[in-house]
C-alpha cells in the first residue's frame, strides 16, 4: 500500500457543513484522550495533521481528512475517501453544554451518513469500558463495520500484550488489533481492516436507535 495524499478537509458541527461528494468515509471514535489524533497521524505518515492534546475533549468537532492511496494495479485510479475524527466520549475538561451537544452531533453522524461505510473504535489496551462494549452493540445494530483498535500497547511489556489483547476480544466480543502511535507497531493490520471496511456495500437504513453512553 502507497499512501500518495493525506488532507484536512474541514471541520463540522453539523450535516450542512460536511463535505460534498461521493467518496466513502471511516469515522474514528472512542474514549477522550485515548490516543484517536495520534493513530490517525501514524497511519497517514504525518506528524501534526490531526490535532493531537493531552487536554481530553480538544477534538470538539468532527474533522474529515481526504485520503489517498496509489491503485493496486499500475493502470487503475487511485483509492480515494475520507476519515473523520470524531470528539472523544466520556470525560473531558469542558462544559456540561459542550459535552451534552456532542452526544446527538456524533449519534447522528454515526446514525444517518449514507457515505460511512465503518467505525474504528478505539480502547486503550490497559482496559475496556462499559460505554465501549454499548457502541460495538449499537454499531452493529446500525448495520456499521467495526475494526476495534487497542491503542497504546507500548505501555505495557510485550509479554503481557497477548494476554490483554484477549481480555480485550472476551469484553467487547469482537476482535482487536493492538497498536502504538509510538512504535508503529500494527499499523499494517489496522489499515487492511480499515481497507476492508472500505470494500463494504451501502448500509441499508439505520434503525435509529440510541446509543446508551
Amino acid at each position: 500500500m502507497k499512501l500518495l495524499s493525506a488532507e484536512f478537509v474541514v471541520s463540522a458541527a453539523e450535516p450542512a457543513q460536511f463535505p460534498a461528494g461521493d467518496l466513502p468515509e471511516i469515522a474514528f471514535a472512542g474514549r477522550s484522550n485515548v490516543g484517536k489524533s495520534s493513530l490517525l497521524n501514524t497511519l497517514l505518515g504525518r506528524k501534526n495533521l490531526a490535532r493531537v492534546s493531552q487536554t481530553p475533549g480538544r477534538t470538539r468537532l468532527l474533522t474529515f481528512f481526504r485520503v489517498t492511496l496509489a491503485s493496486h494495479g499500475a493502470k487503475g485510479s487511485p483509492e480515494k475517501f475520507l476519515f473523520v475524527d470524531l470528539p472523544g466520549y466520556g470525560y473531558a475538561k469542558v462544559a456540561k453544554a459542550v459535552q451534552d451537544q456532542w452526544g446527538p452531533m456524533i449519534e447522528g453522524y454515526l446514525s444517518s451518513r449514507p457515505l460511512l461505510r465503518g467505525v474504528v473504535l478505539l480502547t486503550d489496551i490497559r482496559r475496556g469500558e462499559d460505554d465501549e462494549v454499548n457502541l460495538v452493540r449499537w454499531l452493529g445494530e446500525e448495520g456499521l463495520g467495526l475494526v476495534a483498535v487497542a491503542a497504546k500497547i507500548d505501555k505495557l511489556p510485550r509479554g503481557q500484550r497477548l494476554q490483554a489483547l484477549r481480555d480485550l476480544e472476551t469484553f467487547l466480543s469482537v476482535p482487536v488489533i493492538g497498536c502504538s502511535a509510538v512504535t508503529g507497531e500494527g499499523q499494517d493490520v489496522a489499515w487492511k481492516a480499515i481497507r476492508a471496511l472500505l470494500a463494504r456495500p451501502p448500509r441499508a437504513a439505520a434503525s435509529h436507535s440510541r446509543i446508551s453512553m
